[in-house]
């Protein structure tokens, strides 16, 4: 079995929007192994999201192909799970009902689901609100949920689009920890959505620094640092600022393009 899971070779994708083409992305090309943990990182609107949802089947491209373990990507599959930044958890359900809701999709059997449901609920220290609804549920507690929720049907790859985004700092924090401990358990490949250096040196195996919009693949960072890391160590600190070196090199050299497409149509 080859250990290459997904190939994203000249991808492009645009869309029309108030009268006019928008190129959100254009020619990206990268590989993914399998369990590894990608961040795609760029400036705010540059294409990320849309490539992340490209991979994920949620949207369609222009130019280029997609192949997940050598299969073509032409729209969602079971063995593609995304994770939002919304919660995305269902109200009417309790959490326990929510991470059991993909395995009814798959029709496994009801003391099956139980079982796997309450394996990850514990795995993300969610043992005691089993039976919580969501509006019982703090917002870092919601997003293990959509985590667990994930996980359960066992995909091969996680594609999460900042789900972190909306929690607050110490919430966040754990949430890196828990984060590392579950793929360090499950082996899943993750492609992980940020804008945030520091989010991605400590999460990451590499972290694909993308262009302003059209996004392409700017530069590839390899995160040489051992596991599990803490959000605040030195070392993270130092890559971090690495990345974001690069991303405002990105951001001015963005800058003058605009000026002189300025310059040129005035």
């Amino acid at each position: 079995m080859s250990d290459v899971y997904l190939e994203v070779d000249n991808v492009s994708v645009s869309f029309q929007t108030a009268g006019r083409v928008i190129e959100a992305v254009r020619d990206a090309n990268f590989t993914v192994r399998r369990g590894e943990f990608i961040a795609l990182l760029g400036p705010s609107g540059c294409g990320k999201t849309t490539l992340l949802h490209a991979i994920g089947g949620l949207t369609s491209i222009s130019e280029g192909t997609i192949r997940c373990e050598g299969t073509t990507v032409n729209e969602p599959g079971p063995e593609r799970i995304v994770v939002f930044q919304e919660f995305s958890l269902f109200k009417w359900r309790t959490a326990r009902g929510n991470v059991e809701f993909g395995l009814e999709c798959k029709r496994i059997p009801s003391a099956r689901r139980r079982e796997i449901t309450e394996t990850f609920l514990r795995l993300v220290g969610l043992d005691e609100f089993m039976d919580a609804y969501p509006h019982q549920l703090s917002g870092g507690m919601k997003q293990r949920a959509a985590l667990a929720r994930a996980l359960a049907p066992a995909p091969r790859a996680l594609l999460c689009d900042e789900p972190f985004g909306s929690l607050d700092a110490l919430t966040r924090e754990r949430l890196y920890a828990e984060l590392q401990e579950l793929h360090s358990r499950t082996r899943r490949t993750v492609l992980f959505v940020t804008h945030n250096t520091r989010e991605a040196a400590c999460l990451a195996d590499r972290v694909l620094v993308l262009t302003a919009r059209p996004a392409r693949i700017k530069q590839v960072v390899t995160v040489d640092l051992p596991r599990p890391r803490d959000f605040y160590d030195a070392r993270v600190s130092v890559l971090a600022g690495q990345i974001l070196a690069e991303l405002r090199s990105e951001i001015t050299e963005n800058r003058g393009r605009n000026d002189e497409r300025d310059q040129a149509g005035a």
